[in-house]
């Protein structure tokens, strides 16, 4: 039962057909782990706050800079130096202070991302190195949790879901990150926000774009995302759709 206040809260969630009071009690006994309190992080997590995701854990080492404040908007720059868990429970819980925020100020590892993993239904990968998104996808694939990812590289970006625990009997199977991603790239120290830059605003379309993937994914809404990444480029103002195969020789997922 939604209280009056949560009626009138997510009143434009009510009204649609597709998500009503059912759709919006789904949101609220969600759980989602964010991985990565930054440029992705940063939309992503305020719009499933905004949306009423019940429980979000959010997950990042990492301290509040100056330089992150051109994109990464969930931080105020009085949080300068905060660690970037606390600056954004602080901000979600002003935007919704009716859900629930577990903070972890952690690097995501093999000795750890098991424990942290197992009480959330889907996990969003914000994080900027492919080491932690491989950690993160072994981790989704043994857990089966439905993984949605995103990237950016300057003036573009890229989001996917994967759930190869999904596949159904006489289809093909659904990939995991690492049938995409087999190993880390061997440039990946020099392709960095940090050495190659990035226009604040791809961030956030490309978060928000997560956000969305998210919530189809609690609510069972639309064509799932999982078997194919969505292309953004913003200097064209263009996006693409590609199909992603699953390896069978996958050392993580596949079946030989």
């Amino acid at each position: 039962m939604l209280t009056d206040q949560q009626l009138e809260r997510y009143a434009r969630h009510i009204i649609l057909h597709e998500v009503g009071g059912q759709g919006q009690s789904k949101l609220l006994n969600a759980k989602v782990l964010v991985v990565g309190a930054g440029g992705l992080g940063s939309p992503l997590l305020m719009y499933l706050a905004a949306a009423g995701v019940g429980t979000i854990g959010i997950v990042d080492n990492d301290h509040v800079a100056l330089s992150n404040l051109q994109r990464q908007i969930i931080h105020p720059t009085n949080a300068l130096d905060q660690p970037k868990t606390a600056s954004a429970e602080n901000a979600l819980n002003a935007i919704n202070p009716e859900i629930t925020i577990n903070c972890y100020p952690v690097r995501l590892n093999d000795q750890n991302v098991d424990k942290i993993m197992t009480d959330y239904d889907i996990v969003a990968d914000g994080c900027d190195n492919f080491t932690t998104r491989l950690i993160v996808n072994a981790a989704c694939v043994k857990h089966q949790k439905t993984l949605v990812s995103g990237a950016l590289s300057k003036f573009d970006g890229q989001v996917s879901v994967f759930a190869p625990h999904k596949s159904r009997k006489g289809d093909k199977p659904l990939p995991c990150y690492q049938c995409f991603v087999p190993s880390v790239p061997n440039d990946e120290a020099t392709r960095t926000c940090a050495t190659e830059g990035i226009l604040g605003v791809i961030a956030g379309v490309v978060g928000t774009l997560q956000a969305t993937e998210v919530i189809k994914e609690i609510l069972g809404l639309g064509d799932s995302l999982a078997g194919h990444i969505l292309m953004y480029d913003g200097l064209s103002s263009s996006t693409r759709k590609i199909a992603l195969p699953a390896d069978p020789a996958c050392p993580i997922c596949g079946q030989k």
